[in-house]
């Protein structure tokens, strides 16, 4: 096939995806398979080969992210059940004072929005931003929006997130680079789109009625016991802190030992089940909660990560597909021969697949793979810029596809235009930062090789 016919087919496929899942709201899952299969014999493939091209990508991709997903899911769970977001959320708008909520609720969302995905961690800290608004005197969006914001970053920015593990696997990316990288872009992002963002919009919008999310606060129990503060905050970031450990153990002792080790300890599906027992048996006894009540909170917090799993796979088989027409090895000669920006089309893909599924953990499972033959091509692109711009196209838009926008609305009692103006804003400005510190990260690699 000729370069031109082949990106024509990568381009169908991915504008078909959009139109048939945000125009005719057809079930994403089954879409994107019929679409992949679609692109397979366009490109000359057999029955047989385009849906074995499909299930390869879908297993491979489920390979790498499943088990990170359910184990970051349970660790969550525990932390969401134990109290340990609520302390952590407690004491720092204690420390800080009521009037700076915003500040606040931005540092809890990075903290938290690391082993927790984001419509669970909304939920469980949005009532603490209504109690903070309201003892302030201050509107609900002034912390809401950060809080909203800073889990967003951390969703598209931060290892051990699973979200954004499948682009680090898929580009070789070092894990230790992309903690420290992840850091130093998440940090100002979640400045300047949080309450930066919310200090100039929210005095400009007009909310009327009663929030669902206020509703909710009225309808809350009584208060109930949390662990320490120290103890909270030690579980969140245990993933991180064992992962780093790997990698001390590693480098301390090269030998055989110390490699296996390291390599144990530092592994990412290793680290989260470790951070959730330690999470299961530290967390727990400040609420009396059995055994019995762990294990059914554990299993029960898998059942609504199933559509994202299938998801994440059928993103991933059709990433595969068009990987298998030849779209990527079109895609990476033009790269090189034209010299076209790989950091813009991982972003650009990334940001594309987001606008048609609504899910960023998908576009990052369906555009890493097509974009990792880049980082193959020797000095080409650093594989952790890719993976920044990959994460920064994932959250672009914050389009009406996503599930996550009308949790916004109705849990902020916002117009559709509103939450356009304030979450679609926060949300595009994310991937902006995000591109640019990749852009700058490469910059500075090509200055010091």
């Amino acid at each position: 096939m000729s370069p031109g016919f082949t990106i024509g087919i990568g381009s169908v496929a991915i504008l078909a995806v959009i139109i048939l899942i945000a125009r005719f709201r057809l079930e994403p899952v089954m879409t994107l398979f019929g679409v992949a299969v679609a692109v397979g014999l366009a490109a000359g493939h057999s029955p047989a080969e385009s849906v074995a091209s499909f299930e390869d990508g879908a297993g491979h991709a489920l390979g790498h992210i499943a088990f990170i997903i359910a184990f970051g899911t349970m660790l969550g769970r525990i932390i969401t059940e134990s109290g340990a977001a609520e302390r952590i959320a407690e004491t720092l708008i204690r420390h800080v004072g009521a009037r700076n909520v915003h500040w606040a609720m931005m540092a809890i969302g990075l903290l938290v929005g690391l082993p927790v995905f984001f419509d669970v961690g909304f939920v469980l800290l949005a009532p603490l931003a209504f109690v903070a608004a309201r003892a302030a005197g201050q509107p609900i969006l002034l912390a809401a929006l950060p809080l909203a914001a800073s889990l967003s970053v951390a969703h598209a920015l931060m290892p051990p997130h699973p979200a954004i593990m499948i682009a680090v696997q898929a580009y070789h990316a070092s894990m230790p680079l992309m903690l420290l990288l992840g850091a130093v872009v998440a940090v100002p992002a979640a400045v300047l789109t949080g309450p930066v963002f919310a200090h100039f919009v929210v005095p400009r919008l007009t909310v009327r009625g009663i929030s669902s999310l206020e509703a909710q606060f009225l309808n809350n129990g009584p208060a109930q016991q949390m662990p320490p503060f120290w103890l909270s905050v030690l579980a969140v970031l245990m993933p991180v802190l064992l992962i780093l450990a790997g990698l001390i153990i590693s480098t301390l002792f090269p030998g055989t030992t110390g490699r296996t080790m390291g390599g144990l300890i530092g592994s990412t599906d290793v680290a989260l089940v470790l951070s959730t027992v330690f999470a299961c048996i530290a967390l727990t006894r400040t609420r009396g909660l059995s055994k019995t009540e762990i294990c059914r909170h554990l299993s029960a917090c898998l059942a609504p990560i199933a559509f994202v799993v299938l998801l994440v796979g059928a993103g991933g088989g059709f990433g595969r597909a068009l990987i298998d027409a030849g779209v990527s090895r079109v895609l990476t000669g033009l790269a090189i021969n034209w010299h076209m920006p790989p950091l813009l089309l991982a972003c650009g893909i990334a940001a594309v697949v987001r606008l048609a599924t609504g899910s960023a953990t998908v576009a990052m499972s369906t555009a890493a793979p097509i974009l990792a033959p880049f980082t193959q091509q020797a000095g080409l692109v650093s594989p952790e810029a890719m993976v920044l711009a990959t994460g920064a196209g994932s959250v672009a838009f914050g389009p009406v596809t996503d599930p996550v926008f009308w949790q916004i609305k109705e849990y902020l009692g916002l117009s559709v235009g509103q939450t356009i103006l304030t979450w679609s804003v926060i949300e595009t400005s994310i991937a902006v930062l995000a591109l640019g510190g990749a852009i700058g990260f490469q910059s500075l690699t090509f200055l010091f090789s």
